[in-house]
C-alpha cells in the first residue's frame, strides 16, 4: 500500500515543545487578568437562546469557550478515547466549557457555575440550579508554564458571551490546540474552529478545538495540518509513517498523553432523547473522516450534542439530520486551522 503526502496548505505552524521545566510560572506567580480571546475571525450563526464567549489569559496563552443557553437544553454526550477529561456531563445543561489547563482548567467550569448562580441573584431552589458541563484538552504541551483557566476567566467568558457569534482560530479553549503529532518535532498549531448551516427550519451549528494526536484532512484527502516533516518541506499522513515503521524504518514516538478534541454540537430540531445520542455518536463518529488517527488511546474526545426543541424535523430523519450535522462538523475542524 502506497499513502500519499501532501503539500503544506499555508506556511508550516511549527509548535514548540514544552521542556516541562520545574517550578513553571503558575497562576499565583502573575497578577493575571482575564482577556477577551477574538480569534483570526468569527463565524456567525442564527439559532436563537444561544450565545458563545471566550476568555484566555495570553500569559499561557491558555483560555476557555463557553456556550451559553440561558433557557437552558437537552444534552447527550459522547466521550470516547483514553484520556477523557469531562466534569457534569449532564443530560440537561445551561452552559457547555471547553477549556485548556488539563485537570486543572476544571476550575473555568466552577467559575461559570458561579457567574450563573451569582445572574439567578443565588436563588438555589431545586428549579432554579443551573448547569454547567465542562471538558478540559491537555494544553501544556506548547507552553513553558502551568498557567490555567481558573474560576476568573470561567466568569469572564460568560461576560463576553454574544449570540450569533462563535470566534476561531487560536483563541479561547484553542489558545495552545496542536495536532499531528506523531513526534512533537512535527507538531502544529491548530485552534478552536465553528461552522454553521440552516436548510429550510433546521440549524446546526457546530464548534470545536482541535488538540489530536492525529493530523487533520481535507476532503480530497489531503493533510492540511499536522505531522510536517521539515527536511522534506511536507506533511505526511500518520499512516505513511505506520507503514515505514512496521517495515523497518525508524518508528514514530507519539505524544503519549494530553491530545483531545472537545466538540460541541447545537441544534434547533426537537428530537428524542434516543435520537439525541445517536446524533452525538453519528457526528462524533462522522469527525474520523476530518481527524486520523481519531479517538486514539492517547486521546480524550467529548462531543456534547445539544437541542434547543424549537422546531419539528421534517423531511429526513435524524439519521439525515446527522448526515448534514457531520459535513458541518468537517468544516469546524477544518477551520480550526484555516
Amino acid at each position: 500500500m502506497t499513502i500519499g503526502t501532501a503539500t503544506p496548505a499555508g506556511d508550516p505552524r511549527s509548535a514548540t515543545p514544552s521542556t516541562f521545566a520545574p517550578d513553571a510560572t503558575g497562576n499565583s506567580d502573575l497578577s493575571l487578568t482575564p482577556q477577551l480571546s477574538p480569534g483570526r475571525t468569527d463565524v456567525e450563526f442564527d439559532i436563537p437562546g444561544v450565545s458563545v464567549g471566550t476568555a484566555e489569559y495570553g500569559e499561557g496563552p491558555t483560555g476557555c469557550t463557553v456556550l451559553h443557553v440561558p433557557a437552558g437544553a437537552r444534552t447527550a454526550v459522547d466521550a470516547r478515547g483514553g484520556a477523557v477529561g469531562l466534569s457534569g456531563g449532564y443530560e440537561y445543561n445551561h452552559a457547555i466549557c471547553l477549556t485548556g489547563g488539563s485537570v486543572y482548567g476544571m476550575s473555568a467550569a466552577a467559575g461559570v457555575s458561579a457567574e450563573l448562580l451569582a445572574r439567578q441573584r443565588n436563588r438555589v431552589r431545586w428549579t432554579d440550579l443551573q448547569l454547567v458541563s465542562g471538558a478540559v484538552i491537555y494544553d501544556f504541551s506548547a507552553r513553558d508554564n502551568a498557567i490555567v483557566p481558573d474560576d476568573a476567566l470561567g466568569r469572564a467568558a460568560v461576560h463576553h458571551a454574544k449570540e450569533g457569534l462563535f470566534p476561531v482560530g487560536r483563541c479561547g479553549a484553542g489558545s495552545s490546540a496542536s495536532v499531528g503529532k506523531m513526534a512533537f518535532a512535527r507538531a502544529e498549531f491548530s485552534g478552536q474552529g465553528a461552522a454553521f448551516r440552516a436548510v429550510g427550519d433546521v440549524k446546526v451549528l457546530v464548534g470545536t478545538v482541535v488538540n489530536a494526536i492525529g493530523v487533520v484532512v481535507d476532503r480530497s484527502g489531503a493533510v492540511v495540518r499536522g505531522n510536517y516533516h521539515a527536511d522534506a518541506g511536507e506533511r505526511r499522513h500518520p499512516a505513511a509513517d505506520y507503514e515505514a515503521a512496521i517495515a523497518g524504518a525508524a518508528a514514530p514516538t507519539p505524544a503519549a498523553g494530553g491530545n483531545t478534541t472537545l466538540t460541541v454540537l447545537v441544534t434547533n430540531v426537537k428530537l428524542s432523547d434516543y435520537s439525541l445520542n445517536q446524533l452525538a455518536r453519528q457526528v462524533h463518529s462522522s469527525m474520523h473522516r476530518a481527524i486520523q488517527p481519531f479517538h486514539t488511546e492517547n486521546d480524550g474526545d467529548v462531543l456534547f450534542a445539544v437541542t434547543t426543541d424549537q422546531v419539528e424535523l421534517s423531511g429526513t430523519t435524524p439519521t439525515g439530520l446527522g448526515a448534514l450535522a457531520s459535513e458541518v462538523a468537517w468544516d469546524a475542524v477544518l477551520s480550526s486551522v484555516g
